[in-house]
């Protein structure tokens, strides 16, 4: 029996997600939910190569994290950390969503810290973006030219790497 190869996914989180992951060894994707070069998003495109695709799919989780941020700045706006989180890792068993945008999939459980290759985030200096594209994030979605050059904004910025093993000290200097 063959069985398919693991799929590179991009599952959108926040800071409380990473801090969860680290404690628990695992995290959870919220609804399932996470992006992946799939069928759908290479059809989407005219023209790429398979990182490009990938970066594409990632640039959608950090706006799926975007989302997430807004209900967490909506409960606790003095203490969360405005910065987009998306987690890397290498899963079996996704679900492809072609009710939802090309590059979603759905996750059949947690993931554990053994399947993550990379945990990105943004840097403190994206702060003020990320907070104000929370903001706009569905005005954006919906079309409205002001809140998409706002979401640019907080896109502009790149996520930055980190390895797996480097969680814990990144998380100690937040």
């Amino acid at each position: 029996m063959c069985q398919d190869p693991p799929v590179r996914v991009y599952i959108p989180a926040t800071v409380p997600m990473l801090r969860a992951l680290n404690a628990k060894g695992e995290v959870a994707a919220v609804g399932d939910t996470a992006f992946a070069l799939t069928p759908a998003l290479r059809e989407s495109y005219a023209t790429g190569t398979a990182e490009e695709l990938e970066y594409a799919a990632m640039t959608e989780a950090a706006r799926a994290s975007l989302r997430l941020l807004s209900g967490e700045l909506a409960d606790d706006p003095d203490n969360t950390l405005p910065r987009r989180a998306v987690i890397s890792a290498d899963v079996e068993g996704a679900t492809l969503r072609p009710d939802l945008d090309p590059a979603v999939v759905r996750l059949d459980g947690a993931v554990t810290v053994t399947q993550i290759a990379a945990v990105h985030l943004d840097t403190e200096d994206a702060e003020p973006a990320v907070r104000a594209a929370v903001e706009v994030i569905d005005a954006a979605d919906l079309g409205d030219p002001d809140a998409e050059f706002t979401l640019g904004d907080a896109e502009d910025h790149e996520l930055a790497w980190y390895a797996t093993e480097e969680l814990p000290f990144l998380l100690d200097l937040m």
